[in-house]
């Protein structure tokens, strides 16, 4: 008896050390190759597949530590056809040797003319069956074909892509030059079927000339000038989604104007000029920032709906080239501060009738707002928010306050001066 309990407590014992030695399949890092970017194109001989590129990270690379891996080149591209990128795991394993993991892919690159396609949305939603793609992974639009895309991003200074992808877009996001693009908002924009999606808009391709040279922040991706010697790359502007399909590009502009809109979405940082109302020959650079929260007010029992907004702003006066002394003069700042307001009420007035009349839809996220007016999801669903969109009374009203002006608010007299 004695023996038998012996016997028990060993098998017992034994058990746990099959149940915790989960080490047979474990596989070091060096042994994977993580894809940081997947670039997807619409190959044009065949519309039954996809064309992937994957930016592979080196991790070694750059790393004085890991010896003579710091002088291996820091990525590598590989661009074939293929069903979907699933299964494209395992077929880019015919010319390369390490296992292809997801596990660091924070950014899927698109191609204008796919995000254009009837079917794109057919191939993005693979996304959501992949276990290891992240939802918060970026969305990305980019003008070219995405293999020419990621062949021409050469960072001078960032020597891991993977690093130069995260700060350029966190940057994009608190100046308000490029939206925040990820992969939950845009399954969930386009399953509300209520707003607009808006994605990051890059390119590579430099345009010969800005088609909006009047003003500095009126552009897209591809159309600043720019000379020296750095990246052709180019952040700018929002690739614009309805009902999971691109249908234009916004520009800075108006993609910063979208930022004061919509509740969601805060720019830390937004630096722009405004006309001077003293002397039109010069502009005066600011500082824009969220001055509270914006007060958004939706009736939707009326035969017409109506929503009022109002935006409180704080704005910094940076420059001031007329040389206006602002700080001694209360008229002078009550007129500065209502050709500010005005300038921003219009610049929004034209934002508002661009997606009433073009769009058909907002890219502001005031559905969110609108459907707590509504007890039932079916009463929300029979107001039909995209329908009526177009045909709402929106009136916009801007409430600046006027912040420092600038690190020294005293100026000299340039009569003075030049006495």
């Amino acid at each position: 008896m004695k023996k038998q309990i012996n016997r028990g407590k060993i098998i017992i014992y034994l058990i746990p050390l099959f149940i915790l030695s989960g080490c047979w399949d474990q596989r070091e890092v060096e042994e994977f190759a993580y894809v940081i970017a997947m670039g997807i194109d619409k190959p044009k001989d065949d519309e039954d597949l996809i064309k992937i590129t994957y930016l592979i990270a080196n991790p070694e690379a750059g790393n004085a530590a890991s010896g003579g891996a710091g002088s291996e080149p820091p990525r590598e591209v590989i661009s074939f056809k293929t069903d979907d990128f699933v299964v494209s795991r395992n077929i880019a394993n015919t010319v390369i040797a390490k296992q292809i993991s997801y596990d660091l892919l924070r950014i899927l690159i698109v191609s204008e003319d796919f995000a254009r396609d009837e079917n794109f949305i057919r191939w993005i939603y693979d996304a959501t069956k992949e276990m290891e793609i992240r939802r918060d992974a970026k969305l990305m639009i980019t003008k070219e074909d995405t293999e020419k895309y990621i062949l021409n991003n050469q960072p001078k200074l960032e020597t891991r892509p993977h690093e130069y992808f995260q700060m350029i877009i966190e940057r994009g996001n608190e100046t308000g030059m490029t939206p925040t693009s990820d992969l939950t908002t845009f399954f969930r924009i386009t399953e509300a079927d209520a707003d607009l999606f808006l994605g990051i808009y890059s390119t590579t391709e430099k345009e010969e000339q800005s088609s909006n040279s009047n003003n500095p922040d009126n552009f897209k991706a591809g159309e600043f000038q720019y000379g020296g010697e750095t990246n052709n790359t180019q952040f700018a502007g929002s690739a614009v989604f309805k009902e999971g399909k691109m249908i234009d590009v916004l520009t800075i502009e108006e993609t910063r104007l979208t930022f004061m809109l919509n509740p969601t979405l805060t720019a830390q940082e937004i630096l722009t000029t405004f006309p001077d109302p003293f002397d039109e020959k010069y502009r005066i650079a600011t500082r824009l920032t969220k001055n509270g929260t914006e007060d958004i007010k939706i009736n939707t029992k009326k035969s017409t709906p109506s929503i009022d907004v109002s935006v409180p702003v704080l704005v910094e006066v940076l420059t001031n080239h007329s040389m206006v002394h602002y700080a001694k003069d209360s008229q002078k700042r009550k007129t500065l501060n209502k050709s500010f307001e005005q300038a921003l009420e219009k610049k929004l007035n034209e934002l508002i009738r661009k997606t009433q009349e073009e769009y058909k839809a907002d890219p502001f996220g005031w559905s969110l707002i609108a459907r707590k007016k509504f007890l039932t999801i079916p009463e929300w669903e029979a107001f039909d928010w995209m329908k009526k969109y177009p045909e709402m009374d929106i009136n916009i009203t801007v409430d600046v306050e006027l912040g420092k002006f600038g690190r020294q608010g005293d100026i000299p007299k340039l009569k003075e001066i030049r006495d």
